[in-house]
């Protein structure tokens, strides 16, 4: 167990750690393009390439991770890649930090050990194919009532002609994409335990398919929030919408289970309370800040840099992330 969690965490490093490096790299960057130019500017980028190498590593590490260990663990665990992100920024792009940050970090940190100490090896469960579709009726039916409370809210705010977006839609939003990155996780877990029981290899790569259309959807429903709301309200929905969905979804669809004892569920749970309010300190760090004493309090405008650049980075941490598993199945195309 405690190998999978560390491959978990160092995957969510390498996927976090990656795109910073990635985001610092293409400031002096053209658009991307597969014009040839383009391609060598991009390749001869140190920044950009040691970032685009982490996050290619980061994705097959948490593949790994995702083989060894139940989707209830594995998802928890990478919601710790944004604190990972913010002491990497600290470090080294040399950030301010306050003391909620911390808090949530030292949080998300404990929680990891907690789900380590109460997870415990569990034998695969003997899933069937027909669980994909029930699956997906599910998502589709949280979908349609999401959607719709969504429309109804629209619906009065153009009755009541308010031009300014509605706390309601952002966090729609953020639940909505929250739970297709979930989602994604539990479908790649899948696959793995298909191939277990003897089904056709061919269906981890379909798995894994499906897996990367449900996180580029997720990405697309984030972006929307971010656009015209607030991106803490939207993170934090989605954040915690990923780590419940990917452990109520892992347990109802591929038959994992909370520990058999006593102490080692106790932990578990706790694991998974501390990761999640670590993750949501860390979002609303800056909001938050506001109700602490002034001499907490950070140089503001070097807290707007480290907001910035963190919003910029966020990722709600999904398993498989689009853009790495984007950048691998072209690269394979092209060598076909």
């Amino acid at each position: 167990m405690w190998e999978s969690i560390f491959l978990t965490v160092a995957a969510t490093a390498g996927n976090n750690v990656g795109k910073v490096l990635q985001k610092k790299g293409t400031v002096i960057l053209p658009p991307f393009s597969l014009k040839l130019k383009v391609v060598r500017a991009y390749a001869s980028n140190k920044p950009w390439l040691i970032g685009f190498l982490m996050d290619i590593f980061g994705a097959l590490l948490m593949l790994r991770a995702l083989s060894l260990a139940p989707v209830s663990v594995i998802q928890p665990v990478s919601g710790c890649g944004l604190a990972i992100l913010s002491i990497f920024s600290h470090f080294y792009l040399k950030e301010v930090m306050n003391v909620i940050d911390w808090m949530g970090i030292t949080l998300a940190g404990l929680g990891t050990i907690g789900v380590g100490a109460g997870g415990e090896e569990q034998k695969a469960a003997l899933i069937s194919i027909l669980h994909l579709p029930w699956l997906a009726c599910g998502v589709a039916f949280l979908f349609i009532l999401l959607n719709g409370w969504l429309r109804i809210y629209r619906r009065q705010r153009r009755e009541q002609e308010l031009m300014q977006s509605e706390v309601v839609e952002e966090i729609i939003y953020g639940l909505e994409s929250g739970i297709l990155f979930g989602i994604a996780a539990v479908i790649s877990k899948m696959g793995f335990l298909f191939l277990e029981q003897g089904f056709s290899a061919l269906l981890v790569p379909i798995c894994i398919s499906i897996s990367i259309c449900c996180s580029a959807s997720g990405f697309v429903y984030q972006t929307r929030g971010l656009k015209h709301g607030r991106a803490v309200v939207v993170s934090t929905c989605a954040a915690v919408a990923s780590i419940v969905t990917g452990v109520l979804a892992g347990m109802l669809a591929l038959g994992e289970r909370l520990p058999e004892s006593p102490t080692s569920r106790f932990w578990l749970l706790i694991g998974w309370l501390l990761i999640v309010t670590g993750v949501i300190l860390l979002v609303s760090s800056t909001r938050l800040i506001r109700y602490l004493p002034r001499k907490w309090r950070p140089l503001e405008r070097r807290q707007l840099n480290s907001l910035r650049s963190r919003e910029a980075s966020l990722n709600p941490s999904t398993i498989i992330q689009t853009t790495t598993l984007h950048h691998m199945v072209t690269s394979s195309k092209s060598k076909v």
